[in-house]
């Protein structure tokens, strides 16, 4: 930050300086001598000080008592100067020197240690001339020029031949357990470290949720896992329905063991793609690889149509009987006549506008989130004891959310007390997911472990913390949560 505006001189007056630190953007002067050389800083802390002692609105810069000032080298590495900051919750701003002393900047302590959100919607230009064309040619309702240009768009970025554009991920994993026929008391393998919006529709149901634990590279489905609980209900004759595996933070799950495994017992598959879009696996798009796949766009999402979702496939049949489902299940009568129960599940054509807009951007947010994801591990990853999200050869993830595990024999703090303390600095982080054979909606289901003496999800979410990963994250921001991240590691 410049600090031109903020620059006084020992004869500068008490009322000068109070007129100085009223107008500056930090808030404090910057007294130098004659030849330019920092003396020190003044704050309105100091002039209250100085006025109490008897000094008066008159009274020079010279007068004030002395006081020790906070600088830094101006080639100071920006870790160090956040870290300084952190590390001192009573300085307000560091002043930069030059090798003669003379002050080239400033950083703020209020501008350094701003809040900081875990993935916050990211707009460009684009998004508000689709919706303002939206709003002139009168296309509100959940129909339009805009939602049929979005499903168009979303067949390029998923790889998929048909596409369904809804309100929800979980709206888009509700249809696809519709048109597979799933109904009440059917077996639905699910990934068991996710969300609850991907177990949620299978008890919509009434089906039986069967859970597969992770393995430990990518935190996905574990193939191992997998194929003991086929085999196992192969033999019993009770194979389940369909197999939802989630690409858990972005990161693609190993499809192909998965999708080995699934035909050779005829078990179809749906991607619960909800927080991998733009992500890769075998070089096709992740969600372009079941029989049928569900992306949400919630306002959390590498792209965000606010609140929406999408249901893709390469069957076509079943995204039609899908999107019969989603408008109330209307027949194809003049009047109106039901035969199926069905839904209010369509995107609106202004949501859709919101999203054409952001799928022009999409590979600059996968760009930006996986920088920001090797930032993380260039900042921290000497740290013994944390440790990241694997990618398995031939995929690429979209690193949706970076996230941190701290093995509890080599960092003795943990996660939670991380969160506590980045919470304090105004930066949010979120748990990991809590295993759905965790929670209470899935109390008695089925559960595999990855192996017989290893339960990989649940030491996932006791030792995790998902980080700050928004592609509006600045540098100096990222920096300033590793340096959060370091101190805490050094207690």
């Amino acid at each position: 930050m410049t600090i031109e505006t903020n620059i006084v001189h020992p004869d500068t007056t008490i009322r000068a300086l109070m007129a100085t630190i009223e107008a500056a953007p930090v808030k404090l002067c910057v007294l130098v001598d004659d030849t330019g050389r920092l003396l020190r800083t003044v704050v309105d802390g100091d002039i209250r000080r100085a006025l109490l002692a008897g000094a008066s609105l008159e009274s020079p810069a010279s007068t004030l008592p002395a006081q020790d000032t906070v600088y830094r080298p101006a080639d100071t590495p920006r870790p160090d100067l956040i870290a300084a900051l952190i590390e001192n919750p009573s300085i307000s701003a560091i002043v930069l020197v030059d090798a003669d002393h003379r002050p080239t900047g400033l950083i703020a302590r209020n501008k350094a240690l701003s809040g900081i959100l875990l993935s916050p919607p990211h707009l460009g230009q684009s998004e508000s001339a689709y919706v303002r064309k939206a709003f002139d040619d009168n296309w509100i309702a959940p129909a339009g020029p805009n939602l049929n240009a979005f499903e168009v768009a979303l067949r390029g970025a998923s790889g998929r031949a048909h596409t369904l554009a809804v309100s929800s991920g979980t709206a888009a994993l509700h249809l696809a357990l519709r048109v597979l026929g799933v109904g009440a008391g059917d077996p639905v393998y699910v990934s068991d470290l996710t969300f609850a919006a991907t177990v949620q529709p299978v008890l919509y149901q009434n089906a039986r949720p069967v859970l597969i634990d992770s393995e430990p590279k990518s935190w996905n489905m574990s193939p191992a896992a997998l194929e003991r609980r086929l085999e196992k209900d192969a033999a019993a004759g009770c194979l389940p329905k369909a197999l939802i595996v989630v690409h858990l933070y972005g990161q693609s799950a190993d499809m192909g063991a998965i999708l080995a495994l699934s035909e050779r017992y005829g078990v179809p598959v749906i991607e619960d793609a909800a927080e991998s879009l733009g992500a890769s696996y075998g070089n096709r798009p992740s969600g372009a690889h079941g029989l049928l796949s569900a992306y949400s766009f919630n306002g959390n999402k590498i792209i965000t149509t606010s609140g929406g979702g999408a249901l893709v496939s390469d069957r076509g049949d079943l995204i039609e009987r899908a999107r019969m489902l989603s408008t109330q299940g209307r027949d194809p009568a003049e009047h109106y006549q039901h035969s199926h129960v069905a839904y209010n599940y369509r995107m609106s054509n202004v949501l859709a506008g919101i999203g054409l807009g952001q799928l022009e951007l999409l590979a600059d947010r996968v760009a930006r989130r996986r920088e920001i994801f090797e930032t993380y591990k260039a900042g921290l990853g000497d740290i013994p004891g944390l440790s990241f999200q694997d990618e398995p050869g031939g995929s690429q993830g979209n690193r949706w959310l970076s996230v941190i595990s701290l093995d509890p024999d080599q960092i003795a703090r943990h996660p939670y007390q991380l969160l506590r303390e980045l919470r304090h600095e105004g930066i949010e982080s979120r748990p990991a997911w809590k295993p759905m054979h965790m929670q209470p909606i899935c109390a008695g289901c089925v559960f595999e472990p990855h192996s017989a003496t290893e339960v990989v999800s649940s030491r996932l979410f006791l030792q995790s913390l998902c980080l700050p990963s928004g592609t509006t994250l600045s540098d100096d921001q990222q920096q300033r949560i590793i340096a959060c991240v370091r101190n805490f590691t050094k207690g």
